[in-house]
């Protein structure tokens, strides 16, 4: 199931409604070559956003790249993620809420099935693909998403510190409780 980039830009050009965007992509930056992480957009922006370790579906967690997709997550103007750690596990999950119109949806990627999250890699890196066509043909619409990327860079690194943050204090109480339970031991 790993997301193949090459193919999914296919499947674009094969569709009425979607082969436009390649089309545009095309015109403005050549030919779609190279893995997704060859694109200008992944390179400039969603490269920039650090990924985690986070639970993910035990019988698909080596079918796709999941610090790819939280980049990706991380990155969309759609999406928000956040990390849950009211769990047993020893790593958080990766909460994905998207609101449309009046309606949030909110998923944990660990309870997701292998095609939703092979979706989740198609709609944004189409959405990638479309922010960069309009930072290219409209300067206002440039100046809005550069400092929309920026808010969200911003923001993740807020949602990464916070979750660093949690995980260390974390280890200090359970070094603690070891040190404590060592001491009892000695009695």
């Amino acid at each position: 199931m790993l997301f193949d980039f090459q193919s999914y830009v296919a499947e674009l050009r094969e569709k009425d409604e979607k082969k436009e965007t390649v089309e545009k992509y095309e015109k403005l930056f050549g030919p779609v070559q190279g893995d997704l992480k060859d694109q200008t957009w992944y390179k400039d922006y969603v490269s920039q956003f650090a990924a985690m370790p986070c639970l993910v579906p035990e019988e698909i967690k080596d079918d796709f790249d999941r610090d790819l997709l939280m980049q990706l997550v991380a990155a969309s103007f759609s999406s928000d993620g956040v990390f849950d750690d009211q769990n047993e596990k020893d790593q958080p999950d990766f909460v994905i809420s998207v609101q449309s119109n009046d309606q949030v949806v909110v998923k944990k990627v660990s309870e997701l099935w292998g095609f939703q999250i092979l979706r989740l890699f198609e709609i944004y890196v189409e959405e990638q693909m479309n922010l960069q066509i309009l930072i290219e043909e409209d300067e206002k619409e440039k100046e809005a998403i550069l400092a929309q990327r920026e808010a969200r860079l911003n923001r993740w690194k807020l949602v990464v510190s916070q979750e660093e943050n949690h995980a260390a204090s974390q280890k200090a109480e359970a070094e603690k409780e070891e040190k404590l339970g060592d001491l009892y031991n000695q009695l």
